[in-house]
Formats: C-alpha cells, structure tokens, sequence
C-alpha cells in the first residue's frame, strides 16, 4: 500500500506553495496517467496537490487572434468547443481522438502537457501552433517548454494556469495510433502560422516531441503533401519498440506529414 499525504488545496497560491514545500510532491490534473502511475508502483509521491478544487483554471476563451485554454479543461470540452472548432478545428479534432470516453471527460490539457509523454497528443499540438504556456510564476513559449522525455520547464511550485493557441491560417493533425491505448505511435501536427510553416512530431522522438526543420522550410516555400513527403527524417534519434521500429516510425512521418498538408489544405 502506498503511503502519500493528500492535499486539496482552494487557491492556486495555496497549492504553488504545497508543492514548492515538498519536493517529491506531484500535482494531480485529471489523473488519468499519475493514478496509473501509482498503480504500478511507477510514482512515489511523498504529497499528492489535488487541483481540481483551484478556481480559475477551467475555460476556453477567445482573446485577439489566440485561443486561451484553462489548464483544468479537460479533452472532452475542447474536442466539443464550438470556439475551439470554428477556429482551430484540427486542435478539436486532436482533443477528440485523445484515449477513450473516459480519458477524454477526465484528463486536462494542463496534466497532459506537464506529464509531456513522449506519445501524448496535445504536446504536438503545443508546438505545432506555436503556443504559449501560462504558469502562476510566467509565460513560457512552446519551443522552451519541452525538454525532453518527461521533462518540462516547469519549476519547484510552478503550476500551468492556461495554453494560448495562436489561431494559425490553416492547420491538422494526423496520428498512427496504437489500437489499445490510442496513444500516437507517430502523430504529426502542420500549421501555417502567421510565422511560417510549422511541422510537429509526437509519438517518434526518443526525447519526446520534436519540430523538423525541413519540412517547415520546405512548406514555406509550397505548401503542398508533395514539399513534405520527399522529407526523409533519420531513424537515429527515434523510438524503436514492439509496436514499431525507428525506420518504421521514420517512414510514418513523411508519409502522416503529406497527409496532414493535403488535410490543412482542405483534401
């Protein structure tokens, strides 16, 4: 039986400073892959934060040319955002391909992005269009926030508040998904922003999501499946398990890429 103290704080200040106070302290969002966690024995968490009674995290809003999402929101209510769908439909339909029914009610945007499971959806969606995460201490750009396998910019008592999606001129995203967990054994997200192409892999990298430059160079200059398909990535750098290997997960992208392209494109 694992022994943890439980926390369910009322005030975002309150549960910054919980978690800045114990340092094998966990966050819990939707707790659909930390209560996993616990169950394997994966996760030892001396506190657990519970945030589901800190005010002030849920909600989708429009604010100039960004889409502002509360970090509580959980999947099911971005997938059925009529905001979200009018003005980035490819973050809805993302949203709604994430897990199963149950996962989609109960995970949150917030959980999803600050576990950063080098196969979770949302993470390439964050790069993809550029966004910006909020925290209670800063505002941290897409391209700083993910560090690695697991890993995030995030800080002792540094909690996301909400994710600004910059509403791109057209975007999509495609996925190869594993029949079980639905996770992206390779999923790739294109957005033509206001600042260019940008192309965002999840599901392949062996550090988690990853931009690639080529093909963001080579949309900029013809957005078209063709630009993107020629793209080879190496194998080197990517996963290679019982679900796929890396050359397998290497020939995914180019191919999930063009298809994404022509699905922005509106084919």
């Amino acid at each position: 039986m694992l022994n943890f103290n439980y926390h369910r704080p009322q005030s975002l200040a309150e549960a910054a400073s919980l978690l800045g106070a114990k340092a094998e302290g966990k966050a819990l969002a939707g707790g659909q892959t930390l209560v996993a966690a616990l169950k394997l024995r994966l996760a030892g968490p001396t506190d657990l934060v519970d945030l589901a009674g800190v005010g002030g995290l849920k909600g989708i809003s429009r604010e100039g040319n960004n889409i502002k999402i509360g970090a509580m929101t959980t999947h099911a209510e971005v997938a059925a955002s009529s905001e979200v769908k009018s003005a980035i439909p490819a973050l809805a339909a993302l949203a709604g391909e994430i897990g199963d029914r149950q996962v989609r009610n109960r995970g949150t945007l917030g959980g999803s992005i600050a576990n950063n499971d080098p196969a979770a959806d949302y993470p390439g969606a964050v790069l993809g269009l550029g966004a910006t995460v909020h925290t209670n201490k800063r505002s941290i750009a897409a391209d700083d926030f993910f560090t690695g396998l697991f890993g995030t910019a995030l800080g002792a008592g540094e909690i996301i508040t909400a994710v600004s999606f910059p509403v791109p001129k057209r975007a999509a995203y495609v996925k190869f998904k594993n029949q079980a967990s639905r996770f992206a054994l390779v999923g790739i997200f294109v957005a033509e922003t206001a600042a260019g192409p940008r192309v965002a892999v999840t599901g392949a990298g062996q550090s988690g999501v990853f931009r690639v430059a080529a093909m963001e160079t080579a949309l900029a200059k013809d957005f078209s499946p063709a630009a993107v398909t020629g793209v080879k990535v190496a194998a080197q750098n990517l996963n290679s398990d019982l679900h796929a290997t890396a050359d397998y997960r290497a020939a995914l992208i180019s191919v999930l890429a063009g298809r994404a392209v022509n699905q922005a494109r509106g084919g």
